[in-house]
This record gives C-alpha cells, structure tokens and sequence, in this order.
C-alpha cells in the first residue's frame, strides 16, 4: 500500500468504484464491460417515468466523483458513462449508452463538458445515434473563467462543477415530461448563464503514476495557491501567496467583474442568484464551510449578491484535489410555460450524488432488473464492390502500423514536453489492435467491409483525443468511400476525394486546422498532395515535412494550450508526428538513425 492510495491499480480502481454506486442507489445499474450506469427499468415498465420522459446522458473521465457516476438516479441522469482517470470514454461507450442502456422514445440529450476528448466522443456517438434514426442532441457546457478568452483562443473555456446544475435543472425538466426541445433550450439556458472559477493549493497525484518531482518546476510552493486550476491540474491564471480572504475576492472579481475584458463571460443581472461552493476532493467539510461562510460574505458586502440558494457539498472532484471551486448561476426566465430554474433546482431527486434521500420503497422494491437487450448496438456492414488487390493492401498497411509502434518512445517522449505523455502509447495500442486484427481476419479485398472492420477495432482500443479524432475520420472515410462504389479501389481519384470528404466531416467536430498544431498539420497537405500529384511517397514525404514544420509552432488547441511553457520548441507535435510515421510506413517508407530510407 501506497502512502498516497489505499487503491494504485487505477483499472482496479474505477470499476470498484462505479460498482459501489449500485450498492448506495439500487435503482442504478452498472454495464461493467462498457463502464455505464444507468436507471433500472421498472419490472412491468407501467409507471417506469423513462419511457415517458427525455433521458439525460452525461459522463467523462473518472476522478471527478461524485460526478457523474453518482448523479444517475430519478429526477437527475438516466446514465452516466465513465472514461479511465482523466481520460473521456470512447465513442463506443457512450454510442451503446445511448442507444442500449436508457430509453429513447422520447428523445435522449447529452450534456458534456467542453473537453476536446470528451466533445468529440461524445459527438461522434451522438452523430451514430441521429443516423440511427434516433432524436438525440447534445449540450456543451463551457463555465471556467480560470483560462481568459486570450489564453483559451479556440479551445474556449473549460467545463467545471457548475455542469452539475445544468444536469440537475435538465434532469428534473425530463422527469415532468417535457419534450427534449424544451430540456434542450433550458439546459443550454442555464449553461449560458453560469460562470465558474476553481483554486488549489497543490496537484493531484493519479494512482498507478510515478509520484511526482517535489523540486519540479510544476509544483506549488507550501505558501502558494494555483488560481484557476482547472480539474485535470491544468494552470489557470496564475499563482498567489495570499489569505482566504484575498483569494476569494480575486476569485469573486474574476467571476463578476464587467471592466475585465478578458473574463467578462457573463453580467450577473438577476435578481436571483445560485451559488454553488464546491469541493475538489481534498478540503475538510470543516474547512469547506469557513470558505462557504467567506464567499457569501463577501457576495453581500463587495458586490449586493445575495444568493436565493447555496449549495456546499462534494460535487465535482478532482480526485483528493486540494482545492474548492465558485459557480454562479444568474436565474432568468426558462421561458418554457412551465418551472422556474430554482424551482427545478429544488425538485427531489434520487441520485447519490447529489445528496438527495433515497425513498425507503425504492429501497424495499429490490428491483435487480437490468439491461442486456444488444440488439440496438449497430448492424453489419454489407460488400460494397469497391475492390482493390487485398494482399498488396496489408502488406502496406501493416508497414504504416509498424512505423507507428517504432517510433513509440519518440512520440510518448514529444508528449511528455508538451502534453500528458499519453499520445504515444495510444497511437501505438491502437496501432497493435489493428495488427492483431489483420493477423486474425482475411481481408476482403472489399476496402470499404475491411476498413469498417479496421473502424471497430480503432474505436474499441484507442481513447482519449486521438482515439476520437481518429474514429470520426475513419467513419466517415467509410461513408466517403460508400459513395464512389463499386468500382476500382486502385484509383487514387475516389481516395482524394473520400479522404476530402473526411477532411470536411472532421472539421465538424474539432476546430483544428493547419497551423494549430495538431495531427491536422500532417493529415491536410498528404490529402492535397496526393490530389495534386497522385503520388503516395510525395503525399507521404509532405506529411513528415509538414510535422516537422510543427516544432516551434505554438499550439491553439489541445491540453498544450494549458501547460504552456517552451516545450513547443523543442519538439514537433506528437500527433502530426505519429500520423506522418504512418503515412511513410503506407509508403514503404521506414524510420532509421541515417533518415527516412526506403524499404
């Protein structure tokens, strides 16, 4: 036993821990395998309110709890699912969530917060569920004023603890039946009127990592406090040797103060006002409510606030985070013919999270009911007639997988200067899981049936980011590539133009472009030099030169935006790289000490 963890296996950990919720909540059931909770259906499914309501979606990594596990319940989610520490599950995960763990018939919404990993998953699911024929929609929440709009550029700011009233006035809205426009509309309405500013006085350590340097540049002095930190220990604005007192008034200034340009997000006019105080995971309830006492006083005296509702509690952590985050809600009319935002807020609700009683008949009920219908999980791709040689098409793509794993330790090392040192290991797992594929099943020679193949295996063994960036390509490179069949899969014009087409559907979800500093500065000119020239090593070769165009390229988007620091110089982006390693394997390219050699 770590003197740190009671748990450092942090697998272990997290299906330990959404294990426990069903043990607090027994109307809550846990799909293990894909690490979702969800509602119990009610055995004779009469006055099961599910089937007559929108149900709420939400999730992202684990280490936020009692968010979001433990907000699923009546009155609040329908399911919720978990990613690894840190890390937002995959689109699978949330695609089966929607589609086979909660009911849909009158629509389902998503709530998220505003992390590329977690917005491109959870997108990519919602976008599987609309072609699937169902009614989903999905609800970005962005309330950190920590990262001013200077510092966030296209990222835009952070979701934080206010989500958590997003989802509580969305989820009691869904349980009186409104429709999923009307959830929508007020969802987004309370999102739009929420600000949010976290501080702490230390990082948090992730079970099963290396302890971190204590004489590290990174981390705080026994005297200072990180303001603005976000939740996955990301800086905010800067750091402070300073009392509680002055802290919470920098904080409150950051929140409300109209003369900053910078973070004036939002004009609290309303002459209601929620705030919630919010616990990291780290601060004793003794010492939680001396900091609640300090901000409502401070509300009343500097700025004539006087909340119509506090809450203090254990909301949204980050895991043991040493720390407490301000959210402000400014309570405007839903304009829905129907409750208030406060009187939403107030509706009972059973979900452990949130710290609402559990009813003794839903105790006594011992409902053990739970959901194994797979039946709406997606159908199989049928043979299209777009054709190509298919022991030509492995050989090469088993070359492109090979560069990958080789350059691992450089792209895990390129990383680890300006990210969280996770890019190579995942493009390398994902790259594995692919070989371990084509090592079992025969190609068709079909490349639309064997790339939707390929598709499934990336979708299930690559998270994070990469693993999502990657997916939405691929599927819609299937769905590019659907429209040039049949045909002759040999000619380079129906691959320029599905991979353009791919290109297009991508940008729907990120705003990454070239020169941002992502793996879209090695995918955008392979694609436009294979168009021009038809030529896969000249495509190729321009992939490789544009990711090293990268190095000294300051990043606008990604967890880079955060860090910060000069580590951008020193190395080209891990993605690029990695993409372009493919791309020259593709080519029968190779990395070695003397260069790229050709095969």
């Amino acid at each position: 036993m770590s003197a740190r963890h009671f748990i450092n296996d942090p697998t272990a950990l997290v299906n330990a821990a959404l294990q426990s919720v069903t043990y607090t909540n027994p109307s809550v059931a846990l799909d293990a395998e894909n690490k979702i909770l969800y509602r119990r259906p009610v055995g004779d499914r009469s006055n099961n309110r599910d089937e007559h309501q929108v149900s709420l979606i939400s999730g992202g990594g684990a280490g936020h709890e009692p968010s979001f596990a433990a907000m699923v319940g009546a009155g609040l989610l329908s399911a919720a699912v978990s990613g690894t520490i840190f890390a937002s599950p995959s689109a699978e995960q949330v695609r089966k969530a929607i589609m086979g763990r909660v009911d849909t018939g009158r629509g389902a919404l998503v709530v998220v917060m505003n992390y590329t990993g977690d917005i491109l998953n959870f997108g990519m699911a919602v976008e599987k569920a609309k072609a699937a024929g169902l009614d989903v929609d999905m609800v970005v929440v962005a309330d950190d004023v920590g990262v001013g709009r200077t510092k966030g550029g296209k990222v835009g700011r952070r979701g934080i603890a206010g989500t958590v009233l997003v989802q509580k006035i969305a989820g009691a809205l869904a349980a009186q039946g409104r429709s999923l426009q009307e959830v929508a509309k007020v969802a987004r309405l309370v999102a739009n009127n929420l600000v949010s500013v976290g501080a702490s006085l230390e990082h948090v350590h992730v079970p099963g990592r290396a302890p971190p340097d204590p004489k590290s540049k990174d981390g705080l002095g026994f005297d200072e406090v990180e303001v603005g930190m976000g939740i996955h220990n990301e800086p905010g604005s800067g750091r402070a040797k300073v009392q509680l007192p002055e802290l919470v008034k920098t904080m409150l200034s950051q929140l409300l103060d109209q003369s900053d340009a910078d973070r004036a997000f939002l004009n609290i006019n309303s002459n209601e006002v929620v705030l919630l105080v919010n616990n990291l995971g780290g601060v004793s309830p003794l010492e939680l409510g001396g900091i609640t006492a300090e901000v409502v006083g401070q509300l009343g005296a500097q700025w004539g606030i006087r909340p119509v509702r506090v809450l203090s509690g254990t909301y949204m952590t980050s895991l043991n985070g040493l720390g407490f985050s301000i959210s402000l809600l400014n309570v405007v009319n839903t304009d829905i013919g129907g409750p208030s935002m406060i009187q939403l807020l107030d509706d009972p609700c059973e979900a452990t999270g949130w710290a609402a009683p559990i009813r003794k008949e839903t105790w006594e009920a011992k409902n053990e009911a739970t959901r194994d219908d797979n039946t709406a999980l997606g159908g199989e791709t049928k043979s299209s007639g777009l054709n190509i040689n298919a022991e030509p098409m492995k050989e090469a793509l088993t070359a492109g997988l090979q560069a990958v794993i080789s350059v691992e330790p450089d792209v895990t090392r390129y990383d680890t200067v300006v990210g969280d040192g996770d890019c190579g290991i995942g493009l390398k797992r994902g790259a594995e899981g692919i070989l371990n594929h084509l090592s079992k099943t025969k190609l068709t020679g079909d490349v639309i049936l064997d790339l939707a193949n390929i598709v499934s295996v990336v979708e299930m063994d690559m998270d994070g980011t990469s693993g999502a960036i990657y997916s939405i390509f691929l599927n819609a490179l299937v769905h590019s590539l659907k429209t040039f069949a049949p045909g002759d899969a040999t000619d380079v014009k129906i691959w320029t133009g599905a991979l353009k087409q791919s290109c297009e559907a991508l940008s729907k979800y990120t705003p990454a472009r070239p020169g941002d500093r992502t793996l879209v500065d090695a995918l955008y000119p392979f694609v436009e030099v294979l168009g021009k020239t038809g030529d896969l090593k000249k495509a190729a070769e321009a992939s490789r030169d544009a990711a090293l165009g990268t190095k000294g390229m300051k990043a606008s988007l990604g967890r880079t935006v955060y860090i910060g620091g000069s580590g951008y110089e020193e190395v080209p982006d891990p993605g690029a790289w990695g993409l372009a390693c493919f791309f020259l394997g593709l080519a029968g390219l190779m990395p070695s000490e003397e260069g790229w050699d050709t095969i």
